[in-house]
């Protein structure tokens, strides 16, 4: 019986270039599966993706560059598409929620979830700037975290703590284009009573044996559910199938998710069978697996299935989703606006699409953060692509050439032979097994296993000494050879869905016609290669990266992060609430002489400074040690709240604060230069 296998990535946001952060998360994961799949006999695979191009932060970038919403998103939609395809995803339909069939289909949810009582509309106060005379989306607002006290949270979740709420429970919320403090201002919004699922999300949650990030996550997130507005004041965007809501657009979190059920549709329409999207999405055979980055896991996982159990009509919910945490870059996120990005169209000018997705896979974020580094790419391409698996390739084909006339020879199996291919039909087995349970990183290892399996058994046999001796030595020499065309042949089956364009050549290079993607995994594992077979010639499959050229790769980035910091606005704190002269005049601020300065054990901040304050010596604690040394602070006159309440820190107590100015990430102590110890600062 066949089996029906959806694999969706989440939808990228037609809002920028993606990086190889994203790639690491939703799309190398999800293509190399799916690959993996189609590979499989009986098996009706379907891999479904599209760009996400609604939501107000598109409708203000598009005004920042002087563009349409909708010519925004139609390049950048080229942009994606052109670095997926450079990247060799094999998506069955890549599709976009701009098409009309999404608008169609959304509203379709937003109706039935409204008749079912599962949404409600109620005028609120949302966060509104004068400045720009527009309610701003919540990932267009930064503030003070509501659970730890974090200054620069976003607007939905806090990265200090990883805290969830919504935009208007920040305190001192402010705009984060233009660092203007927001107000709470009226307007009607419909929301989705989350809360209502909580117990059949519980229940079906503990159904899934999913990774731990993502069962641990999503239990903890289901438990504390509320109700979340799902729409907002905007004309870009799914309009509210209802009258008078001129204006009203459904939040992109909320189309998004159902962008992966349009996509199939539109799919279906492409092949002239409108009605086939329903033998994946309505089957409750279908296997769904939803590959996401850290950040999606809420929507994946509690929000959309909770729009799903809300519909009249069945549809199936997912099954597997392996969400993988952040990939940074040299230890920082990708970033396009601190200039911490690899340029990928110059990457691809010098580098291959095999070299960084076995770069990304070898080192894929699957249980903790992980990241590129460009001494850790030029490992992987020289010590492993070439030096393992290139150079096996190279010196098997070679020699096959030049003595055994460029065919496949006739072996003569002795036990060391049969222990090698044994061996090597262990590491496929593996290999199977880490692909079906997403374990790229394994499959890597599996990979370059294999391939120095094959060099030690091609070096232990010493083929080039047999053939220069007897008839039998030659006969071992063949049996070697043919040995480690069996290794190649593996070689390029395992790693097809990893490396696909490499492992195409390595299968045409040992005499097939036929593309890799049509092969059976079952098939290529138990059928031999036929004896004299004729044999591709060999070429070379990767070049060195050499030392100058990563140098060069590492003062580029270096070079660009500094422009763009040199380059940056200068973004000033928004002012505190006005207060009285005499609310001031409560403080006691003096001029304090540093006596003494010494870091506070096991803290990487705090140093303890002994102040004399004129008529009394205090001890106080300061987290200043990042900017000011020790030794530095001795004799130096400082600015002291004197009358501040004793506080503990650290187990030590301290007596005061001493006041310093700050920008940015600069810090400067307020300091005195004549008036003694004791003196009053007014």
């Amino acid at each position: 019986m066949e089996k029906k296998i959806l694999i969706t990535s989440a939808l990228p946001y037609a809002n920028g270039p993606l990086h190889f952060g994203h790639i690491a998360g939703a799309y190398l994961p999800g293509d190399c599966y799916a690959r993996f799949q189609r590979m499989q006999k009986g098996k009706n695979v379907l891999y479904i993706c599209g760009s996400d191009e609604y939501g107000v932060a598109i409708t203000l970038s598009a005004e920042l560059a002087g563009r349409t919403p909708q010519q925004h998103v139609d390049m950048y939609h080229e942009v994606i598409q052109d670095l997926f395809n450079k990247l060799n995803f094999s998506f069955d339909h890549y599709s976009r929620t701009t098409w009309p069939g999404h608008v169609e289909t959304t509203q379709q949810f937003f109706t039935e979830l409204l008749e079912n009582g599962f949404i409600e509309d109620k005028i609120t106060d949302q966060l509104y700037s004068v400045a720009d005379n527009r309610f701003l989306a919540d990932r267009y607002v930064v503030g003070t975290c509501p659970k730890c006290g974090f200054q620069n949270a976003r607007g939905d979740e806090c990265t200090e703590c990883g805290a969830s709420y919504e935009a208007t429970d920040l305190n001192e919320p402010r705009s984060k284009i233009t660092n203007a403090p927001l107000i709470l201002q009226p307007t009607q919004h419909w929301f989705l009573k989350l809360e209502m699922f909580k117990e059949r999300l519980t229940e079906w949650l503990d159904t899934r044996n999913w990774k731990p990030n993502v069962a641990n996550f999503i239990k903890g997130y289901v438990a504390e559910l509320h109700s979340r507005s799902i729409t907002r004041d905007s004309t870009w965007g799914v309009p509210i199938p209802l009258p008078d809501t001129e204006g009203k657009i459904l939040y992109v979190w909320f189309d998004a998710p159902i962008g992966y059920i349009s996509s199939t549709k539109e799919w279906a329409e492409k092949i002239g069978d409108k009605e086939r999207w329903k033998e994946f999405w309505c089957d409750r055979e279908t296997k769904v697996v939803s590959f996401i980055g850290k950040d999606n896991i809420p929507f994946h996982a509690a929000i959309f299935p909770a729009m799903i159990m809300g519909q009249n009509s069945f549809y199936k919910l997912v099954d597997e989703l392996p969400a993988n945490e952040f990939y940074k870059l040299e230890g920082r996120q990708f970033s396009k606006s601190d200039g911490w990005f690899i340029d990928l169209d110059d990457f691809f000018n010098h580098y291959t699409a095999d070299q960084i997705r076995y770069t990304i896979a070898a080192n894929a974020p699957e249980t903790a953060d992980s990241e590129f580094t460009w001494k850790d790419f030029q490992i992987r391409c020289n010590t492993e692509l070439l030096g393992k698996y290139g150079n096996l390739v190279n010196r098997v084909l070679t020699f096959a050439h030049r003595q055994c006339e460029g065919k496949v020879p006739l072996p003569q199996l002795e036990e060391i032979d049969e222990v090698f291919l044994k061996d090597m039909q262990g590491l496929i087995k593996e290999a199977f097994e880490s692909y079906d349970q997403f374990k790229l990183r394994r499959v890597c290892q599996v990979v370059m296993e294999l391939a120095q399996l094959g060099n030690v058994y091609f070096d232990s046999k010493h083929p080039w000494k047999d053939a220069k001796g007897d008839e039998n030595a030659r006969k071992r020499m063949e049996t070697t050879i043919y040995c480690c065309l069996e290794c190649l042949k593996s070689l390029a089956l395992i790693s097809f869905p990893l490396i696909p364009e490499t492992s195409t050549k390595v299968w045409k290079m040992i005499g097939n016609t036929n593309d890799m993607s049509e092969e059976d995994w079952a098939v290529v594992t138990s059928k031999v290669l036929p004896v004299n077979q004729k044999l591709g010639e060999p070429e070379i499959l990767f070049q060195r990266v050499e030392d100058a050229q990563i140098d060069k790769e590492i003062e580029k980035l270096h070079a660009m992060s500094e422009k763009c910091e040199n380059a940056k606005p200068i973004e000033y704190a928004p002012l505190k609430p006005i207060i009285e002269i005499d609310t001031f005049q409560q403080i006691d601020l003096r001029v304090g002489k540093i006596l003494e300065a010494a870091a506070v054990p096991k803290s990487k901040k705090l140093l303890q400074l002994k102040v004399d304050l004129g008529f009394e010596q205090r001890s106080i604690l300061s987290g200043i040690s990042q900017y000011y040394k020790p030794e530095e602070l001795v004799g130096k006159r400082v600015a002291v709240i004197a009358n501040l309440k004793p506080a503990k820190l650290m187990g030590i107590e301290s007596q005061g604060m001493l006041l310093a100015g700050s920008l940015d990430k600069a810090l400067e102590l307020l300091s005195v230069q004549d008036l003694p110890a004791g003196s009053c600062i007014t």
